[in-house]
C-alpha cells in the first residue's frame, strides 16, 4: 500500500486537482475515549495540538462553568464566526482540533474516538464524573453521537480505544492521513447496539 511521508499532506478536491497544505484534523469523541492522550502523542509526532477550549478562548465563545456538569459551554455559532477570519489561510503545520465539539469546526478531516459503553462508564468513574453525567456521556457513546451530528463530507473515520493501546490508535491514525484520508469513511461504522 502506498503511504505518503507524515509531511505531505495530498488529498483529492472535489472538482479534481491536489492539495498539499497541512491539514486541520478534527479530534472528537466522547469524554474520556482518549482524545487528550491520543492529541499528546500526535503532539509528539510533528503536529500542532489546540483544544476546542482554546480556540473559544480566543474567539470570546467559551461561556462561564455551569454548576449542573462543570463544564465550560462554547458558543459553537459564535467560534464558527470567529473561525471564518481566522481560517481564511491554510495552517503552517497540520493542526489537530482536540476537543468533543470538534467536528462541529470547518476541519480537513475528522477522527472520531469510540470507546465500549461499559469502559467508558468505567474511565469516567475514574473521573469522578456524577452519575448524571456518567449517564449522559455513556448514552452519547451509544447512540454514535458524533456521527449523528455529521454535517460535512469531509473524510471521517472512526478508531476504537477500548482494546487498543493508544500507541496502537496514533498509529493508525498516522496512516490513514499518510493515506491521503482513505478510506473517506470507515466501511462499517462502530455499533454498541447491534
Amino acid at each position: 500500500m502506498l503511504r505518503f511521508p507524515i509531511g505531505a499532506f495530498i488529498r483529492s478536491l472535489r472538482g479534481g486537482g491536489i492539495v498539499s497544505t497541512p491539514p486541520r484534523i478534527a479530534l472528537t469523541g466522547t469524554p474520556g475515549t482518549g482524545k487528550s492522550t491520543v492529541a499528546r502523542l500526535l503532539s509528539a509526532s510533528r503536529y500542532d495540538v489546540i483544544s476546542i477550549e482554546e480556540l473559544a478562548a480566543e474567539a470570546g465563545a467559551l461561556d462561564e462553568i455551569d454548576k449542573t456538569d462543570n463544564a465550560r459551554p462554547v458558543d459553537i455559532e459564535l467560534l464558527l464566526k470567529y473561525l471564518e477570519e481566522s481560517w481564511k489561510s491554510p495552517p503552517e503545520e497540520p493542526v489537530i482540533i482536540d476537543g468533543h465539539l470538534s467536528h462541529y469546526l470547518p476541519t480537513d478531516a475528522v477522527v472520531v474516538l469510540r470507546c465500549e459503553p461499559e469502559i467508558l462508564r468505567t474511565r469516567l468513574e475514574q473521573r469522578n464524573y456524577s452519575e448524571t453525567k456518567i449517564i449522559g456521556n455513556v448514552e452519547w457513546e451509544i447512540l454514535g453521537g458524533a456521527w449523528n451530528e455529521k454535517e460535512r463530507n469531509s473524510p471521517w473515520m472512526e478508531f476504537n480505544t477500548t482494546e487498543n493501546s493508544v500507541e496502537e490508535v496514533v498509529d493508525d491514525i498516522l496512516n490513514w492521513i499518510s493515506d491521503g484520508f482513505k478510506p473517506m469513511s470507515p466501511e462499517a461504522v462502530i455499533d454498541w447496539v447491534g
